[in-house]
């Protein structure tokens, strides 16, 4: 496994991270369908095993049934991982989903978090969308309150703009942003890498795969038979016009990835790894066959020649 500093924070992360918002499991708002707990568990610990050091999961994944999930995985070791967690986007008592900012409500998130991670710090606390708006900068010096109180060791945040971030190194000591990140939605290339690049903030990408369009085991019979509660089915990219020139794209990277003995999948990581900004790249990972089958993307080298061809294809609908 290879690591690498987190921005200015002294943490050392590999470059993949463990993702944990399918172990929220399905029947809420933005799930990704059923999850058996007794295999995110092992997939959590697989993924120890082999070297990566840190998870990230969010209060939202599963109304706090991720969090829980981890913590589970988590009870006895005596070397844990970093656990990295969000804030922003509280639910009631029927399980609505908002986005809320204030410092109350990340506060009682921040307590809420601690208790079901069974933990007393945090290690990266960051802000989950840059809704609304009007809140943001309360939010980021909620954040710099907790670090000073020792809830949280690190400030991140996620999904904002090249104007946010500017923003947010100016009102708190903020380490790293989580943006997503594929061969799909490279629109943080133009802005967002170069500017985390002068100003040494981590870059955790997120969809490296585009949810596992890019995998190579998505197709055009296996999207339908998704559970009707499983986000992806809703979401353009699963769709036509863009869905077979996705799955074309996924083809090049089976095709290149083949001549190297690797898959479409690791073929897809290690095309964001490649980029010298980014720092690690979360991987959802459901199962410890998962983790074995991407573990490799770490040290998977494309060449020049490769990128120019998994390039070539430029799906309907992308992001460049």
């Amino acid at each position: 496994m290879e690591y690498k500093q987190l921005g200015k924070s002294p943490l050392e992360v590999s470059r993949i991270g463990f993702g944990a918002w399918a172990a929220g499991g399905g029947g809420w708002a933005f799930g990704l369908g059923p999850q058996d707990d007794a295999e995110s568990i092992s997939a959590i610990r697989r993924a120890i095993d082999l070297g990566i050091n840190w998870i990230d999961t969010a209060p939202l994944y599963g109304l706090g049934h991720s969090e829980q999930i981890v913590a589970r995985a988590l009870d006895g070791l005596s070397d844990k991982p970093y656990v990295f967690t969000k804030c922003g986007m509280p639910w009631d008592a029927v399980g609505k989903i908002t986005h809320n900012l204030r410092s109350e409500s990340i506060r009682t998130e921040c307590e809420s978090s601690l208790r079901r991670l069974r933990t007393e710090c945090i290690d990266l606390y960051q802000i989950h969308w840059n809704k609304p708006a009007e809140q943001v900068d309360e939010a980021l010096r909620t954040l710099d309150d907790l670090h000073r109180e020792g809830k949280i060791a690190h400030v991140g945040v996620s999904n904002f703009t090249r104007v946010e971030l500017e923003r947010a190194i100016s009102l708190t000591s903020l380490v790293s942003v989580q943006p997503p990140y594929s061969l799909l939605d490279r629109e943080i290339e133009a802005e967002i890498l170069p500017f985390c690049t002068q100003n040494s903030l981590g870059v955790i990408v997120y969809s490296p795969m585009k949810s596992g369009l890019l995998s190579g085991n998505m197709t055009a019979a296996t999207i339908p038979e998704l559970p009707d509660d499983d986000l992806r089915k809703t979401k353009p990219e699963f769709q036509e016009p863009q869905l077979s020139s996705n799955l074309a794209l996924t083809a090049r990277l089976r095709q290149v990835g083949g001549r190297y003995g690797r898959s479409a999948a690791e073929t897809a990581v290690a095309w964001t790894l490649n980029n010298p900004a980014v720092t690690g790249t979360i991987v959802g990972l459901r199962r410890p066959q998962h983790v074995d089958g991407i573990i490799g993307a770490v040290e998977y080298r494309l060449s020049a020649a490769d990128l120019a061809e998994i390039e070539g294809i430029v799906p309907v609908g992308a992001i460049a």
